[in-house]
C-alpha cells in the first residue's frame, strides 16, 4: 500500500506493476481487493509486483478521480502504462492472470477474428516456425490463463495464436465442441509449400497449464527415432511423460521404405505415442521369424511385445485402443485431485448455449442507429405517429433478449428504407413500469402496433428470416380482400401484392359465395388469428361461382397454391369453426415430404406422431427421394411424418444418430423413431433398397413386434446440468436473522400461459391478475429469470462473477 507519489517513484524500467487506486472506505472496492490479494503470489511469479495506492482527498489526479477509483485497475511497465482494465473485467484468479499476461505478451500472442488473418499469420510463419492456435469461448477463464503461462514459457519458441471466434474452428478438419476451449499445434515449420496448410495436430486433452506444456514437449520431439540399441534400454521423451512406443522393424535392404512407413504412423500417432525405427540385427533371430511390429509400454515391468500386424492401420488401432484405457485412468485421477483443489468448480461450467455465445461476443459493440431506443415519455407518440411500429422488449442483462437483439438488428438491415415501418426497443430494465402497462410477461416480447389499432404480439422463431417475413406479411391485410378475377389470378401466382412476393410459398385463397357467409366470417377470424404467418385472400364476389367452377370446386372452397403459383389444389371446406379452419391451414403449410431443419423441427414434433426419417450426407438420390414421396402420399397422413435430415446442411444431425446407435451407420440411413411412445429406434435392413413396397413391409413387421429396436431411448426429462441458483435461499443464509418465509414448493407453481405458437393450437391470452404476476416470478420457471443477479452478487461476487 502505497500513495501515488511513492508509487510513481518507485517505478523500475522493464518492471510490470498492476495498480489499483483507492480512496479510504471507497464503497464497494473490498470485493475487487479481496479477487486482487488473491491473485498477487501468481502475479509475482511472472515479475508482476500488485500496489494498492491510497489516494489522498484533496488528490484529483488522473488516476485518483472520483470516477475512476473503484472502478478500474491500472498495469504499468516501468512508468508506461501499457493497460487500463474495469475491475468487473478482473473477477477471480484465473481472469487476473490471463489478462494481465496478455496485456503483457501482447507481441507473443496475436489475437485473430478472421479465418484471413489466421492464414496471413500461418503463411508467415512457413519454413520458418510452428504456431500454437488456442480457442477459448471466452477470455479470463482458466483455460485463457493456461494458454497465456504457457506462452509466457514458450512464446520465443513458437508462435502463439489465440481466438474467442468459434467460426475459425471449422478449418481444422473435425467438428469440434464450440463450448470447450481447443489447442492446436501447427507445424509450420515444415512447411515448405505456401500453398498447402500446415499440418495440425490437436491437444485431446483439457487445456490446462501441465497438459500444454506436456503437448509442446510432444510436439517437440522428434518425429521418428532411430534406435541402434537394445530396445529394452531406450528412454524417449514418450515413454516419460507416460506414453508407448512403437517399434517399427527394419533392414538395410528396406530401409527407405521403413522410413517412410515408421514417418506416417508418426504423423497419425502424433501426441499419442512416440515411433522410432528399429534395425532388426540388434534383436533376437527367433523374434524376428514372426514379428515386424514392437510396442513398449511405459511401464518398465512390462515387457516389450513383439507382433506381426498386416498394415499401418492395425499399427494405429493396437495403440489408440491401448492409450484409450490408459487416458481413462488418468484423467479419473486427475478429476479426484481436482476436486480437491477446487471449491465446487463444476459451478463454473456454463451449461447455456445462449449465454455462452453472448458472453464471447460481448466485446462487440452492437449497432443499434436503425433501431429507435423508446422510453415512458415517447413511446405512445411513436406508436401513434408511424403506420405500423414495431416494438422489441428486451432486458439488457439478459442473455435471450441480447441474442435476439442481433437478429433484430439484421431484421432492420433487411427493411432499411421501407416505408411505414418503425423498428424500436425498450429496455425493460430501465422502464419497467412501461413493460408492465403492455402486459409484457416475458423476455424478449415483440408486439407490431397499427396506427391506434390494435398490437399483435409475434410468436413464431427468433431468426432473422422469419422476423422480417412477419413484420412484412403483417402489413397486409389478413385476409386480403380482392376486388376482381385479375387480382384473384395475380395472387394465386403470387404477383399481388407486389410486396410480399419475396416472403410468401403458399398462399391460401378462400372461394365464397353469398350464401356461404358462416364460413366466410370463420375464414376472416382465421385470418386475424394466423395475421403475420400465412397470406390469406379471400374472393366473394358476384362471380365467385363461375370463378371456383374454373378449379372444378364449389363455394365455400379453399385453394392452396404453392411456390407462386407452380401447383395448385384445391379443397371445399366442410369445417366452418374458426379453430377447425385454423388448425387446417397450419396442417397445409407442413410439407408432405419436408427436410428437417434446426428452424422448423418443433412444428413436426407439435404433431406428436413417429417420424420415418431418412439421414443423408447431403442431397438424397432421385430414386430415394421418389419412393419416400410416394410413401408420404400413400398413406394416411395421419400416421407417421415421413422426412429426410441433410447432415451437410443440419449438422447436428450427427448428434442424433450418435445418441441412435453406438457408431455412426453408413449413410443413407432410414430410421423409425417414436420419441412420444417408448423412444424405440429401428433401423431400416440396410442391403434392401429404400422402395416404397420394402418399407410398408418393414413397417408392418414393426407394427407386428417382428423386429428389435437398434435402441431405446432414455425417459429421463432434458434438465440443465446444473441446477438453477436459490437466490432466495442465498439470502436467507447470507442473513439468517431475516429468514424468508416465501418459498414455493415446485408442485404448486402455477400453470404458465399458453401463448399461440405457429405450429400449435391458439389459446386465449389473459391478462394475469397481480397474484399470478407475483407466483410467476417467484417460480422457478425462465419467463423472468436473470432478475436477480443484483441480489446475489453481493454474496458470489468474488467467486461466480462469470455466471451472474
Amino acid at each position: 500500500e502505497l500513495s501515488p507519489q511513492e508509487y510513481f517513484s518507485s517505478l523500475q524500467a522493464g518492471r510490470a506493476s498492476l495498480a489499483y487506486f483507492s480512496h479510504n472506505g471507497s464503497p464497494g472496492a473490498q470485493p475487487f481487493l479481496e479477487r486482487i490479494e488473491d491473485s498477487t503470489e501468481a502475479l509475482h511469479d511472472y515479475g508482476i509486483s500488485v500496489v494498492k495506492v491510497i489516494c489522498p482527498k484533496e488528490d484529483v489526479s488522473r488516476y485518483c478521480r472520483k470516477e475512476n477509483a473503484v472502478r478500474k485497475a491500472y498495469l504499468f511497465r516501468g512508468n508506461v502504462l501499457i493497460r487500463e482494465f474495469p475491475t468487473d473485467a478482473l473477477f477471480d484468479v484465473n481472469s487476473i492472470v490471463a489478462n494481465i499476461l496478455f496485456a503483457l505478451l501482447f507481441n507473443e500472442v496475436k489475437y485473430v477474428e478472421t479465418l484471413a488473418d489466421l492464414q496471413n499469420i500461418e503463411n508467415a510463419l512457413k519454413g520458418r516456425s510452428n504456431m500454437v492456435f488456442a480457442y477459448v469461448p471466452a477470455t479470463g477463464t482458466a483455460e485463457h490463463r493456461a494458454v497465456m503461462e504457457a506462452a509466457f514459457v514458450y512464446g520465443t519458441v513458437h508462435q502463439f495464436v489465440l481466438t474467442t471466434e468459434a467460426t475459425l474452428l471449422k478449418d481444422t478438419g473435425d467438428e469440434p465442441d464450440v463450448s470447450s476451449a481447443r489447442l492446436l499445434f501447427c507445424h509450420c515449420q515444415r512447411a515448405t509449400d505456401l500453398a498447402q496448410p500446415c499440418r495440425r495436430t490437436a491437444m485431446e486433452q483439457a487445456l490446462t497449464m501441465l497438459n500444454i506444456h506436456r503437448h509442446l514437449k510432444l510436439m517437440g520431439a522428434p518425429l521418428v527415432t532411430e534406435v541402434a540399441e537394445d530396445p529394452e534400454k531406450v528412454s524417449t521423451v514418450h515413454l516419460q511423460l507416460g506414453l508407448p512406443l512403437v517399434f517399427i522393424l527394419s533392414q538395410k535392404e528396406t530401409y527407405e521404405a521403413d522410413r517412410r512407413t515408421a514417418e506416417f504412423v508418426a504423423w497419425k500417432l502424433l501426441g499419442k505415442a512416440g515411433v522410432a525405427l528399429l534395425s532388426r540385427d540388434l534383436v533376437d533371430l527367433n523374434i524376428l521369424l514372426r514379428s515386424n511390429v514392437a510396442l513398449k509400454t511405459p511401464d518398465e515391468r512390462v515387457p516389450i511385445k513383439y507382433l506381426i500386424l498386416e498394415d499401418t492401420d492395425e499399427v494405429i488401432t493396437l495403440v489408440e485402443n491401448k492409450s484409450e484405457v490408459k487416458q481413462i485412468q488418468k484423467e479419473e485421477e486427475e478429476d479426484e485431485e481436482d476436486e480437491d483443489e477446487k471449491d465446487n468448480d463444476d459451478q463454473d461450467i456454463q451449461d447455456d448455449q445462449v449465454v455462452e455465445a453472448v458472453s464471447r461476443d460481448k466485446k462487440r459493440e452492437l449497432p443499434l442507429e436503425q433501431i429507435l431506443a423508446l422510453t415512458e415519455d415517447t413511446f405512445h407518440s411513436a406508436v401513434l405517429e408511424a403506420s405500423r411500429t414495431v416494438v422489441l422488449f428486451y432486458a439488457s442483462w439478459e442473455a435471450v433478449s441480447l441474442a435476439v437483439l442481433r437478429s433484430y438488428i439484421e431484421v432492420a438491415d433487411h427493411l432499411k428504407g421501407t416505408r411505414g415501418v418503425l423498428l424500436s426497443r425498450v429496455n425493460c430494465w430501465d422502464w419497467p413500469d412501461l413493460c408492465k402497462k403492455e402486459n409484457v410477461i416475458q423476455f424478449p416480447t415483440i408486439k407490431i402496433y397499427e396506427k391506434g389499432e390494435r398490437s399483435m404480439m409475434y410468436n413464431g422463431m427468433w431468426g432473422t428470416e422469419e422476423l422480417t417475413s412477419f413484420i412484412m406479411l403483417s402489413r397486409v391485410s389478413c385476409p386480403l380482400k380482392l376486388a376482381t378475377i385479375d387480382e384473384a389470378e395475380g395472387y394465386l401466382r403470387g404477383e399481388f401484392p407486389s410486396e410480399l412476393s419475396p416472403y410468401q410459398h403458399t398462399s391460401f385463397l378462400g372461394v365464397f359465395s353469398t350464401a356461404t357467409s358462416e364460413a366466410r366470417e370463420a375464414f376472416e377470424e382465421a385470418g386475424n388469428i394466423l395475421s403475420g404467418h400465412v397470406t390469406m385472400g379471400m374472393y366473394f364476389e358476384d362471380d365467385a361461382l363461375a370463378f371456383s367452377r374454373k378449379y372444378a370446386l364449389s363455394p365455400p372452397a379453399l385453394l392452396l397454391a404453392r411456390r407462386g403459383g407452380q401447383s395448385m389444389e384445391g379443397i371445399t371446406l366442410t369445417k366452418k369453426s374458426v379453430q377447425d379452419m385454423v388448425r387446417m391451414i397450419r396442417d397445409e403449410l407442413l410439407d408432405i415430404f419436408p427436410e428437417i431443419t434446426v428452424q422448423n423441427l418443433p412444428r413436426y414434433l407439435q404433431l406428436r406422431k413417429p417420424f420415418l426419417i431418412l439421414f443423408s450426407d447431403g442431397g438424397i438420390g432421385e430414386m430415394e427421394s421418389k419412393e419416400m414421396l410416394k410413401l408420404a402420399k400413400g398413406r394416411p397422413q395421419q400416421a407417421f411424418v415421413a422426412c429426410w435430415l441433410n447432415l451437410k446442411k443440419t449438422p447436428v444431425g450427427r448428434g442424433v444418430l450418435k445418441a441412435y446407435f453406438a457408431t455412426l451407420p453408413s449413410l443413407p440411413v432410414l430410421i423409425w423413431v417414436n420419441l412420444h411412445a417408448g423412444g424405440q429406434v429401428f433401423k431400416f435392413p440396410s442391403e434392401q433398397p429404400i422402395t416404397e413396397m420394402n418399407v410398408l413391409s418393414w413397417l408392418e413387421k414393426l407394427k407386428a413386434g417382428l423386429e428389435i429396436p437398434s435402441s431405446t431411448l432414455s425417459e429421463e426429462d432434458w434438465k440443465p446440468p446444473l441446477p438453477a441458483y436459490d437466490f432466495l435461499q442465498m439470502m436467507e443464509t447470507a442473513m439468517p436473522e431475516l429468514p424468508l418465509h416465501t418459498s414455493h414448493d415446485h408442485g404448486d407453481t402455477p400453470a404458465q400461459h399458453q401463448l399461440e405458437s405457429p405450429g400449435g393450437d391458439t389459446a386465449i391470452q389473459e391478462e394475469p391478475s397481480q397474484e399470478t404476476k407475483t407466483e410467476k416470478v417467484m417460480s422457478p420457471g425462465r419467463d423472468l429469470r436473470g432478475t436477480a443477479p443484483r441480489l446475489a452478487a453481493r454474496e458470489k461476487q468474488g467467486k461466480r462473477h462469470s455466471e451472474l
